[in-house]
């Protein structure tokens, strides 16, 4: 599920919207652990974009 959650987030990343959408509902299904090693990868991928950052800093908490 985790490697599907970061397919389905490259590939809407260009809609801010829809990435948090999609976010929220990988944190929600999947497993505590899964949601670090999500979060790091988020982090990697898209951390540079200050618009990206601001989602994932409402959703990571």
């Amino acid at each position: 599920m985790l490697k599907y959650s970061k397919l389905i987030l490259s590939k809407v990343s260009f809609n801010y919207r829809l990435f948090e959408k999609e976010l929220l509902k990988a944190i929600i299904n999947l497993m505590p652990n899964e949601v670090d090693d999500l979060k790091r990868w988020c982090y990697e991928q898209f951390g540079h974009n200050q618009n990206h950052q601001k989602i994932l800093l409402r959703n990571f908490l």
